[in-house]
């Protein structure tokens, strides 16, 4: 059960249609804000928007959105990004496999336990990310590559919130 509107997760019954235009839309947005510029001083922390939006979809719409869909918003963000093909799908379909795995335990967590999973999944996508850079023969790393860790994690509850709203607004509006 969902804590905040009782109802089950995966509320295709209510309105079946309106929550592909509602997945597509956040996918859009988090892919926009993946590659919004920014200075230089925030770059490094800026969150993992598409692998926050990504562990949400996965958690709620575990029937709609799965690897399949992680490995297509990878490739996306791999192609916006100008980054080496193939390494932010890889990531990201890790991550969607383990929220798949971890569904029913992350569900039933309470935000701030959602928030510290969030942590350890971005991180994941991010040493994933870093292995195929080192071995394409990028230049080395800090320990600032994984800020992006904790700003997904800081951003995890109005992540959560906001698309909670949505999905709430979407199945009133279809009444």
């Amino acid at each position: 059960m969902n804590l905040l509107n009782r109802e089950p997760y995966g509320s295709t019954a209510k309105h079946p249609g309106g929550d592909w235009l509602i997945i597509l839309f956040s996918f859009i947005v988090a892919l926009a804000l993946a590659i919004i510029p920014l200075p230089s001083w925030a770059l490094v922390y800026r969150p993992e928007w598409v692998a926050v939006v990504l562990i949400y979809w996965c958690l709620t719409e575990p029937r709609r959105v799965g690897i399949g869909m992680a490995w297509g918003a990878g490739l996306l963000l791999d192609v916006l990004t100008d980054s080496l093909l193939g390494q932010h799908a890889l990531g990201l379909a890790v991550v969607a496999f383990l929220v798949l795995k971890l569904n029913r335990r992350m569900r039933t967590a309470m935000i701030w336990q959602q928030a510290l999973t969030v942590l350890f999944l971005v991180a994941v996508e991010q040493m994933l990310v870093l292995w195929i850079k080192g071995v394409a023969g990028h230049p080395p790393w800090s320990l600032s590559y994984f800020v992006p860790s904790l700003t997904s994690m800081l951003a995890w509850p109005l992540v959560y919130f906001l698309l909670c709203s949505l999905l709430r607004s979407s199945a009133a509006g279809s009444k």
